[in-house]
């Protein structure tokens, strides 16, 4: 959603990040070509005089930090702001109310309610481990109720049982009653919706709301109908008083301008943001881990915090181990390659680690994307488990063979070889410094791995909320720091050269593309 939006803010603020000083007039340009890029990505015309004004003040009598250039600093500046636009803190939901906490979700129709409804539910079940009631109280919507008990039953959260002919207010009042029989903790109250706003979809949620008393009031906006999202959450506000939001489609191609203003016309925080339509698809919305992405300033913490939802702790460990020893085979690789794409393929990693995210550009001009990895696994299932343990085995004519069986080319069967020997040796490398044999920057990267320390584990999201505000491109400096880790536990070795110069995946041709 904030690919077009961060590539323009990018461009401007890199031209002054090259300056070694700056005037007033050139600060004066840059919030111009700023101002434009908001207005282009849609986003409400007071909060973007008031954003660019902000910054304009702050920049040009700014206090210049030692070992910080000007530009570097306006690029800081610009982050702050953008933070404040956004909320400034997280506001997760609040459940603290005694139980059952019911949790009223509305919004227009096709905005996402239901399938949000089933998110959150399935979130709190396994997160915060919640005790969790869904109820649809869409009376007119055809299959509404159905639809809810068919997410409950792939989430594993109970639905209210369908009773034909009750009106909203009289399933919400048997909902409430059900999950207070049930000893729930939380019911999630799914409202109709209308295409657009009207009396009767209003009065009908003002009712229920007066019957339940919901803990949460949390509107479910669309974020691809932009300013208008804005204007309904205003509407819904005045009428039944708002107390989140929960911004769907955030993987679609809308232009951001609906998220960067619902928090500064509406006043209320922006809870969760849906990133796809898969059910564990949601995330919460931290304001300054969203303006870190759009800057491409990257977020780590995310990242680890994906890593340790997705990643078979188990399986890594006894990988681990085997990298320990020097015996990483093809196996091993393939299991890397697969948990890559559960933490959302090159695409996904890319926006998150910090000052490389201007390489999807290099990526699309080198046909890099999520496919190289599917015909790189298809090469490997191509193998017999003889030759995947002992690669050595893997001779010209074997070659021909698995090349023949994936449907790739000999070549493409020859780069995966010669991938798996960089890694291999990388992690050889990495073992012998976790093992006391030498020091240095592989022995802190063996230890980020769990290699070091007693196999300590992955990092804790804290450990690398600290590593991430110790980062150059928390200042807006760009680039990495010498010592990133260049990778987390489960990712593929293959992420070499993510020092200062990032030295592109081993095995993927032509990233970065050659300078000729």
């Amino acid at each position: 959603m904030f690919d077009s939006l961060s590539d323009r803010l990018g461009g401007i603020l890199d031209r002054l990040k090259k300056r070694g000083a700056l005037s007033e007039a050139d600060v004066g340009e840059a919030m111009r070509e700023v101002r434009r890029a908001l207005i282009e990505a849609d986003v409400a015309l007071d909060v973007v005089r008031s954003f660019t004004d902000k910054v304009r003040t702050r920049a040009v009598g700014a206090e210049v930090v030692k070992s910080v250039t000007p530009g570097q600093m306006v690029v800081k500046i610009v982050h702050d702001e953008l933070v404040a636009m956004l909320g400034s803190d997280a506001k997760p939901i609040d459940l603290e109310a005694a139980p059952p906490v019911p949790v009223l979700m509305v919004g227009l129709q096709g905005s996402g309610k239901t399938t949000s409804t089933a998110k959150i539910a399935k979130r709190l079940k396994d997160r915060v481990g919640r005790k969790v009631l869904m109820a649809s109280l869409d009376t007119r919507r055809p299959a509404a109720m159905e639809q809810l008990a068919t997410l409950g039953k792939q989430v594993g959260v109970d639905t209210l049982p369908i009773v034909p002919g009750q009106s909203a207010v009289q399933i919400a009042r048997r909902a409430m009653e059900a999950a207070r029989l049930g000893g729930f903790d939380v019911v999630m109250l799914d409202t109709a919706g209308r295409v657009t706003l009207d009396e009767t979809l209003m009065a009908e949620v003002a009712e229920v709301k007066t019957a339940t008393g919901p803990h949460e009031v949390l509107l479910v906006a669309d974020s691809l109908t932009g300013q208008d999202a804005v204007n309904t959450a205003k509407a819904f506000d005045e009428r039944v008083g708002l107390t989140g939001i929960v911004l769907t489609r955030a993987d679609g191609d809308g232009r951001g301008g609906a998220a960067l203003s619902m928090r500064a016309v509406t006043g209320k925080p922006i809870k969760l943001i849906g990133t796809g339509e898969k059910m564990d698809a949601l995330e919460d919305f931290d304001p300054r881990r969203v303006a870190g992405r759009i800057l491409g300033m990257g977020d780590v913490v995310s990242l680890v915090e994906k890593a340790v939802e997705n990643i078979d702790a188990e399986k890594a460990m006894a990988a681990a181990e085997r990298m320990r020893k020097g015996s990483f085979d093809l196996e091993d690789l393939r299991m890397q390659l697969e948990q890559m794409e559960k933490l959302g393929g090159l695409g996904g990693l890319m926006g998150m680690l910090p000052g490389i995210g201007k390489l999807k550009n290099q990526m699309a001009n080198a046909n890099l994307d999520d496919r190289v990895i599917k015909r790189q696994k298809a090469i490997i299932d191509s193998m017999t488990r003889k030759e995947r343990r002992n690669p050595k085995l893997l001779d010209a004519s074997r070659r021909k063979r698995i090349a023949a069986g994936s449907g790739t080319k000999v070549e493409d069967v020859n780069k995966l070889m010669k991938m798996h020997r960089q890694m291999a040796d990388m992690m050889k490398a990495m073992g012998a410094s976790a093992g006391g044999k030498r020091g240095g920057p592989m022995a802190g990267l063996a230890n980020m791995f769990g290699l070091g320390g007693g196999m300590g584990g992955m990092p804790k999201p804290e450990d690398l909320a600290k590593l991430a505000e110790k980062m150059p491109g928390g200042m807006g400096g760009g680039g990495l720091p010498a010592k990133f880790p260049g990778n987390l536990p489960g990712l593929p070795g293959g992420f070499p050269g993510l020092g200062n110069k990032p030295g592109g995946l081993p095995g993927l041709p032509g990233f970065p593309p050659k300078k000729k």
